[in-house]
């Protein structure tokens, strides 16, 4: 039986795709939508793929969950819109982020954070409000909760013995 020259098609842009990155079901099936591609061989190709074990929603969330909290040094609600975005369902990214969060918690992300920026600098810069709020500024933005910063920036003065 030949295969239809579309599904083949559209499968070899999804493996492309997939040997890019990984990817998860809806970020493969709207990049397959804006190629043009029908929704029935969509879901063919997508059931295909699945079937082979090459698209994956949980391996998928706990590999990029991981590498968000352990490389990027991201927070919980970083990593968790970055995976909604992505269309990964609340429980799945809630379970991904609870495992990579085994590895390393937001503490001690924000703890690496400020050893990197502050690694090459006078720590004394660290007293300086400005400094202080600057740095809330990037770790809010790197998805941590106010109040964990706060109680991090806080303790600063163990930091800076620590380090010395």
């Amino acid at each position: 039986m030949e295969e239809d020259p579309v599904y083949e098609k559209a499968k070899q842009k999804a493996l492309r795709l997939l040997l890019y990155r990984g990817r998860s079901t809806a970020e493969l099936r709207s990049r397959l939508r804006e190629k043009g591609f029908t929704r029935d061989i969509i879901e063919k190709v997508i059931d295909r793929l699945a079937e082979l074990k090459y698209l994956d929603d949980g391996l998928f969330a706990r590999e990029w969950a991981r590498s968000c909290a352990v490389n990027k040094l991201w927070g919980n609600r970083k990593i968790f819109l970055s995976l909604r975005e992505k269309g990964i369902t609340a429980e799945l990214i809630e379970k991904s982020i609870e495992e990579a969060r085994k590895e390393i918690d937001e503490k001690e992300a924000i703890k690496r954070i400020m050893e990197k920026r502050f690694r090459k600098r006078d720590l004394s810069l660290i007293a300086i409000e400005k400094e202080k709020n600057r740095l809330a500024q990037n770790l809010m933005g790197k998805g941590f909760p106010a109040g964990l910063i706060f109680d991090v920036l806080g303790k600063l003065e163990e930091f800076e013995t620590s380090s010395s």
